[in-house]
């Protein structure tokens, strides 16, 4: 079989924008390997007050969501296109992607109920590829939370790095913070452990969006500026602690605005992005401490403050994916695409142990073809 050249699509929690990335996929199954080639990015601009209106359960009516999920297409066929242009023709024997996986809106996830915008029809049309999504609906079918699904790639992405005779952990600083804890060895996925932490650039940005009137807290520059409070701190870490306990996976209604709320009136902005910082921060620290080694990925990389907190904090050597040959804003994007690829090969992409689906793990994803594929 040849090399197969996939576009993965991560549009996350924090409803900001959309990524793209491509890889190549040799090999099929159990055995497949991946390797990084590029990635892109597109803002959402007009699209993100719209899209976060229908995740806050505002008011719309069918027209609006009609109309986002349209926008939302040719966004990603766009990026799609603009990524594909730009890369595949060096190296790609063909003129279309093998496969594109796209991970799609999440606008509601309080499993079993769960729902990531998407009209895929249009995205395999303009690329003339068939396109796979709505990975997460068999797992939570089969009685699971349908998240996390990216640590079966971070074991496929990361088995080699580094010294595989001990665990490895990866933290995905997104709209929410999860891990995967890769164990010695890194070639046994009923041994990997994973879960969804806690709130991160979802309440980083709304730090910024109600109290600094930003849509995100550049380079954590106002967090930088701020002191730690005791008291704020103390409760953050209760509600964090809360979610975690519930042993699900966080979506819709985990956003923890009433904390901000409780404190705006006493405390600044400034003093609230640091605070969060180190509790974000702080609960890292504590589910990775058993691995020597702890990778930061995610949009939230971005956040200097956010990086610093977790390297005072935690006991492991913090570094990047980057450094593992995977560049951190693109670990999410990337992950799809190597999901895609093994539900292209029939492959089970959920781990039972961690979503609490059903064994055995079911084979996900719905597909939509291209004109005469």
């Amino acid at each position: 079989m040849h090399d197969r050249f996939i576009i993965g699509c991560m549009s996350g929690t924090s409803i900001d924008g959309l990524d793209a990335a491509l890889i190549q996929i040799s090999g099929t199954g159990p055995s497949l390997r991946a390797g990084f080639i590029a990635a892109d990015s597109a803002p959402f601009n007009d699209l993100a007050p719209r899209l976060r209106a229908i995740a806050s359960q505002q008011p719309v009516t069918a027209g609006d969501i009609a109309r986002a999920a349209a926008d939302l297409t040719s966004l990603h066929a766009g990026l799609c296109t603009r990524l594909w242009n730009a890369h595949a023709p060096a190296i790609a024997p063909t003129p279309a992607p093998s496969l594109i996986s796209v991970h799609g809106q999440t606008l509601f996830h309080q499993p079993p109920l769960s729902w990531q915008l998407m009209q895929p029809a249009g995205l395999a049309r303009a690329m003339r590829a068939p396109v796979v999504f709505d990975l997460r609906a068999a797992d939570i079918a089969a009685g699971g939370q349908g998240a996390p699904l990216t640590p079966l790639a971070d074991m496929y992405f990361f088995r080699g790095f580094g010294d595989i005779g001990e665990p490895l952990a990866i933290a995905n600083l997104g709209g929410f913070c999860n891990i995967t804890m890769l164990p010695p060895g890194r070639a046994d996925p009923a041994a990997i452990t994973a879960a969804d932490l806690c709130p991160c650039n979802n309440l980083l940005d709304e730090i910024s969006r109600r109290l600094l009137h930003t849509p995100f807290d550049a380079d954590g520059a106002a967090a930088a500026q701020g002191d730690i409070n005791t008291e704020a701190l103390e409760d953050l870490e209760g509600i964090f602690i809360a979610l975690s306990g519930s042993r699900r996976s966080l979506g819709t209604g985990d956003e923890t605005g009433e904390w901000i709320s409780r404190y705006r009136s006493r405390l600044s902005a400034h003093t609230l992005a640091a605070t969060a910082c180190e509790a974000i921060a702080q609960r890292i620290a504590d589910a990775t401490r058993e691995a020597p080694t702890l990778l930061l990925a995610g949009g939230g990389v971005k956040n200097l403050s956010l990086r610093r907190a977790i390297a005072s904090c935690a006991s492991s050597r913090v570094l990047l994916t980057d450094d593992a040959g995977l560049p951190a804003p693109s670990r999410e994007a990337a992950a799809w695409a190597l999901l895609g690829a093994l539900c292209q090969d029939r492959q089970p992409i959920s781990l039972p142990a961690v979503t609490g689906a059903q064994s055995p793990a079911p084979i996900c994803g719905a597909w939509v073809y291209p004109p005469h594929s």
